[in-house]
């Protein structure tokens, strides 16, 4: 894979499914899952699985009638990689102007507010090795 890009919906819930159990996973893992909350067919679910393989997001491989996919992306690293996008694309890079939106449309409550600061305060010497000198 050479660049990572941002999952359609319907792709990053089959990822989800991935990452939440043991690798590796079989369709009929995957199925039971997301068969019923999406209501989607085998096919739907193939499709997307050969998507997210020809992205490198996932290995396959067969064993007897037994598909196994394991992922090749972490959770934390695709997570990390959207997060940065979004907060280059909507707020210019600035966490400042992000964390200020969610204050300001109170989906940051005081409670949340403390405990982000208490966050900040012990780790921010990891922080200062991202800070220009």
């Amino acid at each position: 894979m050479s660049e990572m890009k941002r999952l359609p919906d319907t792709e990053y819930d089959v990822m989800r499914v991935i990452w939440s159990n043991p690798s590796p996973i079989t369709t009929t893992v995957m199925m039971e899952k997301l068969g019923k909350e999406r209501g989607w067919a085998v096919p739907a679910l193939i499709t997307m699985l050969n998507r997210l393989h020809e992205k490198g997001f996932l290995y396959s491989e067969k064993k007897g009638k037994m598909r196994y996919y394991y992922p090749l992306i972490k959770k934390h690293d695709y997570l990390e990689f959207v997060t940065n996008e979004f907060i280059e694309k909507y707020h210019g890079g600035s966490f400042t102007s992000l964390f200020a939106t969610l204050f300001d449309v109170r989906m940051v409550s005081d409670e949340t507010l403390d405990t982000f600061v208490a966050w900040v305060k012990k780790h921010r010497q990891e922080f200062r090795r991202y800070l220009p000198d």
